[in-house]
């Protein structure tokens, strides 16, 4: 029997192998080493977050990406973004050199049994371990507006479907959302001589500055210092203190996850944009129907303003929602034990444990609960330690520690560990 079965080869799959290997723990880590980034992203995006904030995370901080793009004899600088597929590539050295073999099986379902798991592979093997953490990314959580969701995927797709937009040259697309992945998708179709529009619900877009230079006076830096998630002091809080972001009040958390970081464009992104791209503001879907070349969509706006609009091809960049009944790979007798938050996450306690003990949860999954940072890959360093501390907390309970209730939890004794 494993110690920890880690379910998911992304970012924070391979930043909690690396530590769990690290600290002397039997690990097992499956699935395809940055499938999403390498299938699910197409060619020609780039990294929205600062080079220096897109690290994965290993104890000793060796495999970094500014290490990876040395070797290359590429600078990672600041305000310069890095191509995705070279984050993409960068994953797979860190796999190669920092986490333990990775076993590149799906695992399909995961069930509760005595004294820990077990974990069914897409082949029908099952292993057991005596802890789990779940690190599925955001792929489980893809979100299509409701207007949207009875047409076919010849019809509409989620910008997180496609690896390339070939298939897109010269037709005409819609793309809606107002966010990163909205803009970055329709610039990359009016390069490919895509018809190409986007739609947004807001009556203006947003887009992020130019970040500040990275050597300034001690006076800037004070009122704005630099952080993973862009300068400001908010953003150096959700960022750097996921740990004490988690004891604000839940609806406070709540209110943070739903409005911090809303909907921009990257800075380099915006000329792009403005030039080849028709930005329709203020529209909303509220239907939409099959036709003979595509789809028809029906718009309102403000003031009671209605339209229709028919495409050939309708785009959903709208995001993520990451709620329990997602996850899908979870036994129905242990999905539904978990004890949920306002917006349907599963809860967490300090360590990124479940209400079921001995299930971890990282990633998007738990944003309510530790802040925006969750949302990045730069929420994936602190995650990773955080999370195999409490793993060994929870091996070192020893099998009658199985029945301890969650909020029991919360009042242990520190762990020596952290000291």
């Amino acid at each position: 029997m494993y110690d920890l079965l880690v379910v998911g080869a992304g970012p924070y799959g391979l930043s909690i192998a690396s530590h769990a290997a690290a600290a002397g723990l039997n690990v097992r880590v499956f699935g395809r080493p940055m499938a999403s980034w390498r299938d699910n992203m197409p060619r020609g995006m780039f990294l929205k977050s600062e080079p220096w904030a897109s690290n994965l995370s290993d104890p000793e901080a060796r495999w970094r990406l500014d290490v990876y793009c040395a070797g290359r004899g590429v600078a990672a600088r600041h305000g310069e973004p890095i191509p995705l597929d070279m984050f993409a590539e960068y994953g797979l050295w860190f796999a190669r050199n920092a986490a333990p073999p990775v076993d590149e099986r799906m695992v399909t379902r995961v069930a509760p049994r005595a004294g820990g798991f077990e974990a069914t592979t897409a082949d029908g093997e099952v292993l057991r371990g005596r802890t789990v953490a779940l690190a599925v990314g955001v792929l489980p959580f893809v979100e299509i507006p409701a207007a949207l969701r009875g047409l076919s995927p010849d019809q509409v797709s989620h910008s997180s479907h496609h690896a390339d937009l070939d298939r897109f040259r010269g037709r005409d697309v819609t793309v809606i959302g107002g966010g990163q992945a909205a803009l970055e998708t329709a610039a990359l179709l009016a390069d490919l001589d895509s018809r190409v529009r986007v739609l947004v619900r807001a009556d203006q877009l947003f887009w992020n500055d130019v970040p500040p230079p990275w050597q300034r006076p001690w006076w800037q830096s004070v009122r704005s210092p630099h952080s993973g998630l862009g300068p400001g002091w908010r953003n150096w809080f959700y960022s750097e203190r996921p740990g004490l972001y988690r004891r604000l009040a839940e609806p406070t958390r709540a209110r943070i996850a739903a409005t911090a970081l809303g909907p921009a464009g990257a800075w380099w992104v915006r000329e792009r944009v403005e030039a080849g791209v028709e930005v329709l503001l203020d529209r909303e879907v509220t239907a939409a129907r099959a036709t003979v070349d595509g789809v028809r969509l029906d718009m309102a706006g403000a003031g009671g303003r209605t339209a229709t609009l028919e495409t050939e091809h309708v785009i959903a960049a709208t995001g993520f929602r990451a709620t329990r009944d997602r996850l899908g790979l979870l036994a129905d007798e242990l999905r539904s034990t978990l004890v949920t938050a306002a917006d349907g996450a599963p809860e967490v306690g300090r360590d990124f444990e479940s209400s079921y003990p001995g299930l971890f949860l990282a990633g998007l999954i738990t944003a309510a609960g530790f802040g925006p940072a969750m949302r990045f890959v730069h929420g994936a360093g602190f995650t990773a330690g955080t999370l195999v501390r409490g793993v060994r907390r929870r091996l070192r309970s020893g099998p009658a520690g199985w029945g301890i209730p969650a909020g029991r939890r919360e009042s242990a004794a520190p762990d020596p560990v952290r000291s």
